[in-house]
């Protein structure tokens, strides 16, 4: 077959280019196409607007999502109508000074949304100018919801003034332990500061039995826990006095759980260690008081019990007397024996005297491991007198093996004291009468503990509800004051345990409580 001539071939390979150049969108045509579907269907608003009054010209379907209107509806109306009474003035007073021909302005605002509710948007404008005579024709802007956060910043300042105002003493530290802020009542209460370019030394905030507490427990329990309470002691400079303080360690990660920094939030504790402390000596002067009613309420009894020892060792004196007087020689080789019961009997006397004045003497309480059973014959033979007078007999039957007790001796003394007193006057008797008794016992409770109780025959509990007799100024003599076994109650719960009464089954009270056989 012939080919055509080459003229021939050349135009109609001519004509094809030409068509496939009509057919063909051009380059500019796909740009603005492809920029039209990306603001279709973005989720950022995208907006025109005149430059006079910001009318919306155009606005992207986004605006039905951020604002609740269809793009009819805001299409013609202003964006002053929807801004935020306070932020419209702003953007008017900042709009003359925007120069948009150097190119975009961002700005954060409120708009209000078509259910009346206001929203925070962030919008990037730029200008679009008539590019033959310059004139500015409208302006494209792209916003998008900032509203999370703007809350979350907002909310962030409002605890961080709430922080820097708090009473608490807060300290921000680093993984390596070193102090890298202080808040306005740490500043004061220590008087120190943080640098922007030099942190602090841990050791500046916190003594250094505390600063070892913190290293040790407090730190390692807060990375592995989260947190970590405890009572720790700072130390102020500027006062020079050690501040006793309720320490919390918190630990603070990161969104991938790498440990960031620790927080440490200290109440100051000064004024309540303080009224502690009064109220421990305001309670140690009742306690004192009471021994001394203790003490006074068996003086008749004491008298007694001094004046026999008194009594024969004048006796014994003057037998002596009377037989150096007669025979002098023959005196000496019998004086031995008389000699020496005076001086067992003075003993016996300063005795009486001693436990008096132990009993009786102002001083701290000192814990320690006590034996049972010596405690009790030596209230048993202090009492002996009152337990006559009144026709009881009284009975130690506590076992031999029983465990050591911790308490403090002269608390626990009051305390039986207290209960024997009350038993022997619950079980008086005219001497005419069989005696009755009262008695102590003890057994083992739980493996670290010893109960302790004092049994009476007496006439059983003078109410129907036991705890009414541990009230203060509660009584049921008619000379007594009612403390008591208020004081009794108070001292057994410094030593961990409770003082319980019941009436026995057949006939009488007792009255009991637990102690722990091991020290604190």
């Amino acid at each position: 077959m012939s080919q055509p001539p080459e003229s021939t071939r050349m135009k109609s390979s001519a004509d094809e280019e030409q068509s496939t150049r009509v057919s063909m969108p051009s380059a500019d045509t796909e740009r603005h196409r492809l920029l039209a579907e990306m603001a279709e269907q973005s989720t950022d608003m995208i907006s025109r607007h005149t430059p006079d009054d910001w009318r919306f010209i155009y606005a992207s379907p986004a605006v039905t999502h951020l604002l609740g209107y269809s793009v009819d509806e805001i299409v013609g109306m202003s964006a002053y109508e929807l801004y935020h009474p306070d932020d419209v003035e702003d953007f008017k007073r900042r709009s003359p000074s925007v120069s948009y021909e150097r190119g975009l302005y961002t700005h954060t605002y409120r708009f209000r949304c078509k259910d009346g509710h206001y929203t925070w948007l962030e919008s990037t404008s730029r200008s679009i100018r008539d590019a033959k005579t310059d004139e500015l024709k409208e302006i494209l802007v792209v916003s998008r919801d900032v509203s999370q956060r703007i809350n979350a910043e907002q909310a962030n300042r409002r605890l961080a003034r709430v922080l820097e105002h708090s009473s608490d003493l807060v300290a921000f530290v680093t993984p390596d332990h070193r102090v890298s802020q202080l808040n306005e009542a740490a500043r004061d209460a220590l008087g120190l500061e943080v640098s922007a370019h030099e942190s602090l030394q841990l050791t500046a905030l916190f003594t250094p039995e505390s600063y070892s507490l913190l290293q040790q427990q407090a730190f390692p329990e807060a990375h592995d826990q989260g947190r970590w309470q405890g009572e720790a002691e700072m130390f102020s400079r500027i006062h020079q006095r050690t501040i006793p303080v309720m320490l919390e360690v918190l630990a603070h990660r990161s969104l991938d759980n790498r440990l960031e920094y620790f927080s440490t939030v200290a109440r100051d504790m000064t004024a309540i260690k303080q009224a502690e402390a009064k109220q421990q000596q305001y309670q140690r002067e009742i306690d004192h008081a009471a021994r001394l009613i203790t003490m006074g309420e068996m003086a008749t009894g004491l008298a007694h019990e001094i004046n026999q020892p008194l009594t024969a060792v004048v006796n014994y004196v003057r037998g002596i007397q009377r037989r150096m007087e007669y025979d002098r020689e023959s005196a000496l080789g019998d004086i031995e024996q008389p000699l020496e019961r005076i001086g067992n009997t003075a003993l016996r006397a300063g005795e009486i005297v001693r436990q008096m004045m132990d009993f009786t003497r102002k001083t701290d309480p000192e814990w320690e491991l006590l034996e049972l059973n010596p405690i009790v014959d030596d209230l048993i033979g202090f009492c002996g007198n009152a337990a006559k007078r009144h026709n009881v007999q009284l009975m130690n039957r506590i076992p031999a093996g029983i465990p050591a007790v911790y308490a403090d001796r002269i608390q626990l003394e009051q305390i039986l004291l207290n209960l024997l007193l009350n038993g022997i006057e619950a079980c008086h008797r005219d001497e005419n009468q069989p005696a009755l008794m009262v008695w102590l016992e003890a057994s083992m409770g739980r493996a670290d503990q010893v109960i302790i109780s004092v049994q009476d025959q007496g006439p059983g509990l003078p109410v129907d509800d036991p705890e009414q007799l541990f009230e203060q100024f509660f009584t049921t003599k008619a000379d007594g004051l009612g403390m008591g076994l208020a004081i009794s109650r108070t001292l057994i719960e410094r030593h961990g345990g409770q003082l319980q009464a019941e009436n026995l089954p057949d006939v009488g009270a007792k009255f009991s409580f637990v102690l722990s056989t091991e020290g604190a």
